[in-house]
């Protein structure tokens, strides 16, 4: 190492493991800080020196071994790490501080016998090496910004590829999460939306349509407990899980829900999961309906005089939440061009802006009274629906919002 420096300049403040009465890293605000991390007294001080005439914008502070500096990380920028050090040698420290602390930038300083072990670290993630003997200020401290900032754009592109990847995933999850309806018949409506939560964390809304043979068509609306892939994914097996059971021959509906229930408890992966869900099964004469719930918010009957919350004395626990349960359907008589309304609690279970309060599904279905007469199709007011839940609560929602309406024949 270049000796230009003057020893005794400035001695470099150790940093040790925190212990009473010996803090631990105290980073002043607004400074780049920068850990060494050296066992000789000697080649420190000249490490501190050199960035100190180099670079004086930056604080440096010391760590005696990987031990002492695996406690002070927080408030670091980039390490200087020697390969020797007391408790580590060659690349085991290094490996170390990368698995504790992988956003940091590091450089290496090897002597000239070792060199290769500086290659061998750039190799295992180090931003650079640079060899003591060689080093003189203006490299240091040019090497510490490169290193800094080349650690930035790695942070940031891998940041970028696993949001492109969550995306893709997510895409993916969504098509299978919400499908086309398999429905042939052109006398019932059908509209369909849904809008993901704040962090765009694709969670466990579901829903799906479905027509028999027989001309009956059964929709259902889900939301498992949770936010995430493995949530989605469970979403995506009740769906697929649920179309199949619709489709079985001869299969009865009131045992979909019972058989929906053993998918979730095999596949969820803790037993504290569980799903909400409604169930509706339209008549071939589109003049009635059953309806099941488990757990899940009651929808709306919108009919051509008024808006009402769908009465179901027969709704359940969700699906998950006990053992050997049954669900028994509600009857609903409906009219020419009536629309069920089925919707997640996202909708209405967001605090309206500035109370306590939630909008729940009373102050729904005044809102959409309020809305119907401005809107003459269901696509125009189910997203107005949408739009002003929003405006009311808040437009980045912490939860999913999905809506899924049936609307029977207009009379002639």
């Amino acid at each position: 190492m270049h000796r230009r420096a003057t020893r005794g300049r400035g001695d470099v403040s150790d940093v040790v493991r925190p212990t009473e009465g010996r803090p631990g890293l105290v980073v002043p605000p607004g400074r780049t800080t920068v850990l060494l991390v050296e066992d000789d007294d000697g080649d420190a001080v000249l490490v501190h020196d050199l960035l100190e005439i180099a670079a004086p914008e930056l604080t440096v502070r010391r760590a005696r071994s990987i031990g002492d500096a695996l406690h002070v990380l927080a408030g670091v920028d980039c390490v200087l790490l020697d390969l020797g050090l007391p408790d580590s040698t060659g690349l085991a420290g290094l490996e170390r501080l990368a698995a504790a602390a992988p956003h940091l930038a590091v450089l290496v300083l090897t002597g000239l016998v070792d060199e290769h072990r500086g290659v061998a670290a750039v190799t295992a993630g180090a931003q650079d090496y640079l060899v003591k003997d060689e080093i003189e200020g203006n490299l240091l401290a040019r090497a510490v910004r490169y290193a800094i900032e080349r650690k930035r754009a790695d942070e940031t592109r891998r940041r970028l590829l696993a949001a492109e990847l969550q995306a893709v995933e997510n895409r993916r999850l969504e098509r299978n999460l919400l499908p086309l309806p398999l429905v042939t018949s052109a006398d019932v409506g059908l509209v369909s939306r849904y809008r993901p939560g704040r962090h765009s964390l694709l969670g466990g809304d579901f829903y799906d349509v479905v027509e028999c043979e027989d001309g009956r068509i059964f929709g259902v609306i889900g939301d498992v407990a949770g936010h995430g892939p493995d949530e989605a994914a469970l979403g995506v097996a009740l769906r697929i899980a649920w179309r199949t059971l619709v489709l079985a021959t001869g299969i009865e509906a009131d045992v979909i829900l019972p058989s929906l229930e053993h998918t979730l408890v095999a596949e969820r992966r803790a037993a504290e999961i569980f799903a909400t869900v409604c169930m509706v099964e339209l008549a071939a004469d589109r003049a009635s309906a059953r309806l099941w719930l488990a757990g899940h918010p009651r929808p709306l009957l919108v009919d051509g005089t008024s808006v009402d919350v769908v009465t179901a004395h027969s709704a359940g626990p969700a699906l998950g939440m006990l053992a050997d349960q049954s669900w028994k359907p509600a009857e609903v008589d409906l009219g020419p061009g009536s629309s069920l309304l089925l919707y997640t609690d996202g909708l209405v279970e967001e605090r309206i802006a500035g109370t306590s309060d939630r909008l729940g599904d009373a102050g729904l279905r005044d809102l959409v009274a309020g809305l119907r007469a401005d809107h003459a199709s269901v696509e125009s007011l189910v997203d107005a629906v949408i739009h002003e839940v929003s405006r009311l609560t808040d437009a980045a929602a912490n939860d999913d919002r999905a809506i899924l309406v049936l609307t029977t024949p207009a009379g002639t």
